[in-house]
């Protein structure tokens, strides 16, 4: 009789397909929220910068030729949340029409810019 060089569930491991599967970002999201209304000219984008911070949200946030600011926020659910209750204010001297957000893919960005 053969003797085994391996135990048993070493080779049972290897006959099975391992579904675990592991998340580079664990429990993190990203949205692009595009906020429409007066919206420019007020200081939303800084605002709307250190709020993100604030909360340790990564992205960014930029005005659009359209009038509105476009924002990607990638963090955790809650943080995306409290920027979008914040978006939808704003600072002081906007007027929020609308917010439209869309979800995207998580990058794993590590800071936040405003762009221009």
């Amino acid at each position: 009789m053969a003797r085994r060089s391996r135990s048993r569930a070493e080779s049972t491991e290897r006959r099975f397909v391992n579904r675990v599967q592991q998340r580079l970002y664990p429990f993190l999201e990203r949205w692009q929220l595009l906020i429409h209304g007066r919206v420019q000219g007020v200081g939303f984008r800084n605002s709307c910068s250190r709020r993100a911070q604030d909360l340790g949200i990564t992205g960014w946030v930029r005005n659009r030729q359209d009038g509105s600011v476009e924002v990607q926020a990638e963090g955790s659910p809650n943080a995306i949340a409290e920027l979008r209750a914040w978006c939808e204010q704003g600072p002081p001297g906007a007027r929020v029409l609308q917010v439209l957000p869309v979800r995207l893919p998580a990058t794993g960005d590590d800071w936040f810019e405003v762009r221009f």
